[in-house]
């Protein structure tokens, strides 16, 4: 294989296979080069992804190295098949990971099946085991047909049906392929105090995993417009779903950058409460009511404790403390340093989360997704707490590290917050002090209006008294706080249009400009592009709103996934990957342009539109 020990693949050249447990990326190149066991916050035993080959990977692909190739998932299903065609005919691997009832977050496994498809191809497996994040090699040795892989508490066991041999601390396989044959390459994974291992049998794992994945995708009724596209983002939602909590994470990787070669390198395998709302929405409005009701269940367990103490992040079982570390011995995708593991932005004060948390709940109400009783004393101790420090600064939904602000977006969900305590008490008579929440929400309002909007920009702002624009201004108008239609709403969407986009693609904010605490600089934000489709349709842009979103989903790889950024420029998907959260937003897009989702929706019982003077307050 001329595979160069130091290159990694552009991260479109990755697709995700998964089990709702953990999962792993499949290089175009038949490489595995990210798998973490058991769960996919746990240590990765593959990191060629973030270092080089001997990190850990597995691949399976012509051993003359010369190939090209062509991929697909298979119809409804997280099973990836993989062509390689050679001047000697042409080879089929087939990659999933097993939809098994009896596992469990202390097993999953891996199985990999190449077929024969025209001629004769000489085959190469070579397959590094490297624990903790590719710095520990195992201790391997033979048990009966298999090669079991041993260091600390964590083992893998490899069969397969063509011989393997052990060579410089890794295990080969060197293989001809002529057309009707197969082969079958099984990894496990299993806790080594776990001494019995049942490998399942291939084929039928095969047909019970793809029955699986179909039956998943038939529960769902989104038959709209893309709905290839949105149904593969619903399947890579689920994938990222925990089985056993309900979390979905936000990522499967940790530390692909925001900027080729940049610093801004984070972890990405937790749970932000940011996008709690949006993720209900994505799976009531298509059907998946299972797995709304799993996810509010983890919110409702994740939060529970002194509202002082609500994260804006937590592990997928809503672990709380995910401390930030550096791993030194991996050089970081392309170079991009440091390689981050946990993350300190669940340190941060960020007023939005209490919105995103009563906004979500508030959803799950109006679909008739009643949480229990004593939900709502929960929520009415995060209005007690809201009530005394919506006024102070915090550092806001992105995450800045250099120092707190009045953050528009975050007295918005502030506002957001009142509004739907009030309207919940209202509408379902739950009992709380319903006048003074609705003196606040008023007051948030006009604190909002007078301080975040600038009048020489016609715009909101980032901050209080800033001349900064930000993406999270978009949101204004799809929570409700005024119509997409309100003058000053037009003002701050034709200015970010204006100020805040590259290549036709929205950024988070100008990193210059806001100064946040860190060096460089990052792609367009992709969520928030999708953002901007909903603002134009609701302001009655649709042709324009079709063509952004018609751009954004042909930034998909080949195979229809989407990281959290994008680079113009280079013109390459950047960030961690796959993003739940571009998924979501397109989900939800999707849904806006058909003229029923969320953005709708919410626009409904909004206060009248304003232009003119009052517009210009």
């Amino acid at each position: 294989m001329s595979d160069p020990k130091n290159e990694n693949l552009p991260i479109e050249d990755y697709a995700l296979i998964g089990n709702t447990i953990t999962g792993a990326l499949v290089g175009k190149n038949g490489s595995i080069d990210w798998f973490c066991a058991p769960r996919l916050d746990s240590a990765a035993c593959f990191a060629a992804l973030l270092g080089d080959r001997d990190n850990g990977h597995w691949q399976i692909a012509p051993a003359d190295g010369t190939w090209t190739v062509r991929r697909r998932y298979r119809d409804n299903t997280l099973i990836l098949e993989t062509e390689f065609e050679t001047s000697q005919g042409c080879a089929r691997l087939t990659d999933f990971m097993v939809m098994n009832g009896h596992d469990s977050e202390e097993h999953c496994r891996l199985v990999r099946i190449v077929e024969g498809v025209s001629g004769s191809i000489d085959m190469e497996m070579v397959l590094v085991i490297r624990f903790y994040y590719g710095s520990m090699v195992p201790w391997v040795r033979r048990v009966g047909d298999a090669r079991l892989a041993v260091a600390g508490p964590d083992s893998l066991h490899l069969t397969a049906t063509v011989p393997v041999y052990g060579h410089d601390q890794t295990t080969r396989a060197r293989f001809t392929l002529t057309a009707g044959q197969r082969e079958i390459f099984h990894l496990g994974y299993q806790p080594t105090h776990h001494t019995a291992y049942e490998p399942p049998e291939p084929l039928a794992a095969l047909a019970h995993t793809e029955a699986w994945w179909r039956t998943w995708v038939a529960q769902g009724h989104y038959e709209g417009p893309w709905r290839t596209i949105v149904m593969r983002s619903l399947i890579t939602l689920k994938a990222l779903t925990c089985r056993s909590t309900g979390a979905i994470a936000a990522a499967l990787t940790t530390s692909l950058p925001e900027q080729l070669g940049g610093t801004r390198n984070w972890d990405y395998r937790y749970c932000w409460l940011r996008d709690a709302t949006f993720t209900l929405w994505s799976l009531l409005t298509t059907g998946y009511t299972e797995e709304a009701v799993a996810w509010r269940e983890w919110l409702m367990r994740a939060v529970a404790g002194h509202p002082a103490d609500l994260q804006i992040v937590y592990g997928v079982a809503g672990e709380r403390w995910i401390g930030e570390r550096e791993i030194p011995w991996l050089r970081g995708y392309e170079g991009a340093s440091p390689v981050r593991i946990g993350n300190a932005a669940a340190d941060q004060f960020q007023i939005d989360v209490y919105g995103e948390l009563m906004d979500s709940l508030h959803l799950a109400r109006s679909v008739g997704l009643n949480p229990e009783a004593h939900v709502w004393d929960i929520q009415r101790a995060v209005m007690g707490f809201l009530e005394t420090h919506w006024h102070l600064p915090d550092d806001g939904i992105w995450e800045m590290r250099g120092g707190r602000r009045h953050f528009t977006h975050s007295k918005v969900m502030a506002w957001v917050a009142f509004d739907r305590a009030v309207k919940d008490a209202t509408r379902y008579g739950l009992e709380g002090p319903v006048e003074r929440w609705q003196e606040i929400r008023d007051t948030i309002h006009a604190d909002v209006c007078a301080h975040g909007f600038n009048v020489a920009k016609n715009s909101f702002t980032q901050y209080y008294g800033s001349e900064s624009l930000d993406a999270s201004l978009l949101m204004m108008a799809l929570v409700g706080f005024l119509p997409a239609t309100d003058a000053r709403i037009v003002g701050t969407v034709r200015a970010i249009e204006d100020e805040l986009m590259d290549d036709g693609l929205v950024l988070r904010y100008r990193p210059q400009e806001s100064n946040d605490g860190l060096p460089g600089t990052e792609g367009v934000f992709l969520p928030c592009s999708f953002w901007l489709v909903d603002n134009l349709v609701l302001q009655g842009r649709d042709s324009e709103a079709r063509q952004l979103f018609a751009r954004l989903v042909g930034l998909c790889n080949d195979v229809g996934l989407l990281s959290e950024e994008y680079d113009p420029a280079a013109r390459r998907l950047v960030g961690n990957f796959p993003q739940a959260f571009t998924h979501v937003a397109l989900v939800n897009s999707a849904r806006n342009l058909a003229g029923d989702g969320p953005a709708a929706h919410r626009a409904r019982n909004q206060p009248a539109a304003t232009g003119g003077a009052e517009a210009r307050r």
